[in-house]
């Protein structure tokens, strides 16, 4: 037998390393490139039988591949050995390099580890470097090619054509072998996971793409309103995207839609209403303005639509109209708070807007505090405050939870416009204006009742509302006591306004009253209070209530009898 030392056989083994090399770089897939692997050694280095044991994510390892034998093959293929049984054989035996030979007189000890193997037992060896069947020799696989890398598999070869152990070049080609099919198999397992990276990503963007047409679709064809506004830059609140439905809903056209936004469209009582949902997200109902003028109740129900990297980016804004439902809750709301008989406000709504004028700690000093009048009275502008209540130049984010700060003079800045009553100590008017709360009762309507029905006392009541409402401003408020007693809030008032004011509204009721064909007439007495932080409005009323009586008992029957 020639020795593998010769010049000629050595050139023979590199060109068939060098072939089976090139091979290993031309398999499609990571299987392929393991079954290369096993045939290479059957090939290109001269052993009958090999094993490609690979490294699994548990890091035990399993049978990939087995070249040279279909019944190693079948004995073989997809078993599994643990890596402790495998550290357990790399650490025995001889060490040629990186590569481990185990020769039969240690390796009986591994026959019943659970490494898949196919070793048969044979005669002892006639001469010393003779190969026996129960020797093992392993080349381990490493990631970046040399033993400094993590371990990926181990390759296993059996039966060299020569039946001798190899010698120092046999043992120097294995190892190169073993290196390039390092390379390969990492190569192999790069292009796989590339190849399902972009498969993941193909199938991602299918799915996007999908989404996004059903995203279009559900937008579009939506049976409500749908916006997509801008949420940062200049372009803060701009619409980018309305829906059919939105457009019509408004009566404009997509195009005109988007030169706007929703705060050029929002009634100007509900901006504040619309900042806090754009900024907060969330559920509001306020007022859009149509084409024609006219202004639709909506529920507006924001979306932020972010960006995993880059944050917030859109809003999504669904338009539901409530303008049916929110007539009906205005309908109601305006039952619960004004009388069914004549439709003024109510006892309930009279004592609501009356408090809402009032408070319980009026300023120290009390109208002397205001000799020269209310902050405004001399003709100079009073200060307005933010939207947040505070005055202008406090910044209301800054100072969130504590009270605002002190104005000029010292004086605590509080937004409340107080409410005085008229020195009533002398009948002289001091020129001073208040909020006049006339207290009327009507003089002679029991007798109407008690005659004609309570058809037309209720006829007479009617018209007698509305008299009183046609002979105050529209900033003054009428409302029914209940019976017979109306009362009149009447702010801005000297004693002599309000008395001139009692007077007239007294003399519009004076005049017959048609009712069925016939004429009645009723009187009115009127008792004047004012209203004044401090009091509350069941004092406020019952002082005027008390000088309606003073009133009506200071005149003569004849004078207050009607009918």
């Amino acid at each position: 037998m020639e020795a593998e030392s010769e010049p000629y056989i050595r050139l023979a083994t590199l060109r068939q390393l060098h072939q089976v090399v090139a091979d290993l770089n031309t398999a499609r897939s990571l299987a392929d490139t393991l079954q290369t692997v096993a045939d290479g050694v059957i090939a290109g280095l001269g052993y009958e039988l090999s094993a490609v044991n690979l490294v699994r994510p548990d890091g035990d390892l399993v049978v990939a591949a087995v070249g040279g034998s279909a019944g190693a093959e079948a004995l073989m293929a997809g078993r599994v050995g643990s890596r402790t049984s495998w550290d357990r054989r790399l650490s025995m035996g001889d060490r040629w390099g990186d590569l481990r030979f185990i020769p039969h007189t240690e390796g009986w000890v591994l026959d019943d580890d659970d490494v898949p193997q196919w070793h048969t037992p044979g005669p002892a060896p006639r001469f010393a470097d003779e190969w026996h069947s129960m020797d093992r020799l392993f080349a381990p696989l490493y990631a970046a090619g040399g033993s400094g890398g993590e371990l990926i598999g181990i390759l296993s070869v059996d039966r060299p054509r020569n039946g001798r152990r190899p010698g120092a070049w046999g043992r120097e080609a294995l190892q190169m072998y073993a290196f390039h099919a390092a390379i390969a198999i990492g190569n192999a397992r790069l292009r796989g996971n590339m190849q399902r990276a972009l498969l993941r990503l193909e199938r991602e963007q299918q799915a996007l793409r999908a989404s996004e047409e059903s995203f279009r679709q559900a937008f579009e064809y939506a049976p409500s309103g749908m916006a997509i506004a801008e949420m940062g830059g200049d372009q803060r609140g701009h619409l980018l995207r309305t829906n059919d439905a939105l457009c019509r809903l408004l009566g404009r056209p997509a195009s005109a839609m988007r030169r706007c936004s929703f705060a050029d469209l929002v009634h100007p009582e509900d901006i504040g209403t619309l900042l806090r949902t754009s900024h907060e997200g969330g559920r509001s109902e306020l007022r859009l303005a149509r084409r024609d003028g006219t202004y639709v109740w909506v529920s507006l129900r924001n979306s932020v639509v972010a960006d995993a990297a880059d944050g917030p980016r859109f809003l999504l804004t669904h338009v539901e109209d409530i303008e049916e439902r929110k007539r009906h809750e205005l309908a109601l709301a305006h039952r619960a708070s004004h009388d069914s008989l004549t439709g003024l406000p109510n006892s309930a709504e009279l004592r609501a807007r009356l408090g809402g004028r009032l408070c319980a700690h009026p300023p120290q000093g009390g109208r002397a505090a205001f000799a020269d009048g209310p902050p405004g009275a001399d003709g100079g502008e009073r200060p307005v405050p933010s939207a947040s209540g505070f005055p202008p130049g406090f910044d209301e984010f800054e100072s969130f939870g504590s009270r605002p700060p002190l104005a000029t003079g010292g004086v605590s800045y509080d937004p409340h416009v107080h409410t005085f009553a008229p020195n009533e100590d002398d009948d002289v008017d001091d020129g001073h204006k208040g909020l006049a709360v006339l207290f009327c009762d009507l003089d002679g309507f029991k007798s109407i009742n008690d005659r004609f029905g309570h058809h037309a006392g209720d006829a007479v009541l009617i018209e007698v509302a509305r008299r009183l409402a046609s002979g105050v401003r529209d900033g003054d408020t009428v409302a029914r006591l209940g019976g017979d007693e109306f009362v009149v809030l009447a702010d801005g008032l000297g004693r002599a306004d309000a008395q001139d004011l009692a007077v007239r509204l007294r003399n519009a009721i004076l005049p017959p009253i048609r009712v069925d064909g016939r004429a009645v007439r009723v009187g009115a007495s009127f008792g004047i209070g004012w209203a004044g932080c401090g009091m509350s409005a069941e004092e406020v009323l019952h002082s005027a209530d008390q000088r309606m009586y003073v009133e009506k008992r200071s005149r003569s029957k004849e004078r207050r009898r009607a009918g």
